[in-house]
């Protein structure tokens, strides 16, 4: 899109930035909101200033803004282009090659996400004063992109439920997952939590929490209590679990200083440590209503420590801090058995090629039924005792 080049609403004229940090933090921050971490100025410029994304990542940002009559953004989108499938955690690499085998060109893609996190929240990013036909304009806008670049697709991903509707009206092709989150039903503490639970689960989460802490001292930090020595040790971590799980850890040693630097107030990080030593964290963020778990790693294999950081401690802090739910990152059906159910996630596609279009729909309708099916026997495998 060309910048000052009209969205088809004609009044509205959208632009592209050659990032967040293009913005002044408090316009951005206007749309954004308060309430998800995630979605701040501090949090993508981070992404962008540490070289987590940009030349040579694969992640190239391109946020798309509609303004008012001074120049001010009424909405934005966090978007990307993209040359690979990596760090979304909505896979369609099958899309990819499908495309690619019939002599198409799957990359570069629009992404409209937050880079490397799997937590539902808007993408449609609106001022609070926007009038309502902001929302579909910036949908629009993000087509008009697709096409001047010649791009194969767009890809919204976790999208908050309410969007949903928004890009069906707008033709997007909807895509259903699931993930597991801790709902706050109103527990005292973890024992009232608990307290829920059947007497065999109980009775199993007690035991490992008690063989996880055994020997060790379990500290929760937040604010000016991170210092950089914690920061050095959860970089070993993080290095050690991306290295496993995705080959290249994501993010780079200077984004987990600027986040610090900017939005300590909003992270939580939960460090493991024997003889004052650390030897296992975990990093989350706090939303306003939301806990979010993001990264996870050990120098020293504990059995259960993992489930303790990242679950039950989580759970400890959120219901300390009256939080609403944990969201406890991507994937895991262990987490079911601790108390985490299955909910829905969802992701909105743009294909504008007919025939490709057919396809991934017909592939969606199939994928739907099954992970319906199966989100509904998970929930009848919860730990919670069964109503009489």
């Amino acid at each position: 899109m060309a910048e000052g080049e009209p969205a088809p609403e004609g009044s509205l004229i959208a632009r592209t930035l050659e990032g967040v940090s293009a913005l002044d933090a408090a316009l951005w921050d206007a749309c954004a909101g308060a309430e998800d971490p995630f979605l701040s100025h501090s949090f993508l410029c981070a992404l962008e200033e540490s070289g987590s994304v940009g030349p040579g990542t694969g992640w190239q940002a391109s946020p798309i803004v509609i303004e008012d009559a001074a120049g001010a953004p009424l909405g934005a989108l966090p978007a990307y282009f993209k040359g690979h499938s990596q760090g979304e955690y909505v896979f369609d690499h099958a899309w990819a090659d499908a495309w690619q085998r019939a002599g198409g060109h799957y990359y570069p893609k629009l992404q409209i996400a937050v880079p490397f996190t799997p937590a539902t929240g808007r993408r449609l990013l609106l001022r609070d004063d926007a009038p309502p036909a902001i929302a579909p304009a910036l949908i629009a806008a993000a087509e008009q992109l697709v096409a001047q670049q010649g791009l194969s697709s767009a890809h919204a991903t976790f999208i908050a439920p309410q969007e949903v509707p928004l890009f069906e009206t707008a033709g997007w092709l909807i895509r259903e997952d699931s993930q597991f989150h801790f709902e706050n039903d109103g527990y005292a503490d973890f024992d009232d939590f608990l307290a829920r639970l059947s007497s065999a689960k109980r009775k199993t989460l007690r035991k490992e929490r008690v063989r996880a802490q055994e020997g060790l001292d379990i500290v929760h930090l937040t604010g000016d209590s991170i210092k950089p020595e914690h920061w050095d040790a959860f970089w070993v971590f993080y290095q050690d679990t991306g290295s496993r799980k995705w080959g290249t850890p994501y993010l780079t040693r200077r984004f987990f200083d600027l986040i610090s630097a900017r939005m300590s107030e909003r992270i939580l990080l939960i460090l493991a440590l024997r003889d004052g030593k650390p030897i296992a964290g975990a990093l989350n963020f706090i939303g306003a209503d939301t806990l979010y778990g993001r990264y996870w790693g050990c120098v020293e294999d504990v059995p259960f420590l993992h489930f303790e950081l990242c679950y039950y401690q989580a759970i400890d802090f959120a219901l300390a801090r009256g939080l609403k739910r944990v969201e406890a990152g991507a994937q895991g059906g262990h987490k079911l058995v601790r108390g985490y159910a299955p909910v829905a996630t969802w992701s909105a596609h743009y294909i504008p090629h007919p025939d490709f279009r057919r396809a991934v729909a017909q592939f969606l309708r199939q994928e739907r039924a099954a992970v319906s099916h199966d989100r509904e026997w998970l929930s009848s495998r919860t730990p919670f005792r069964k109503e009489e």
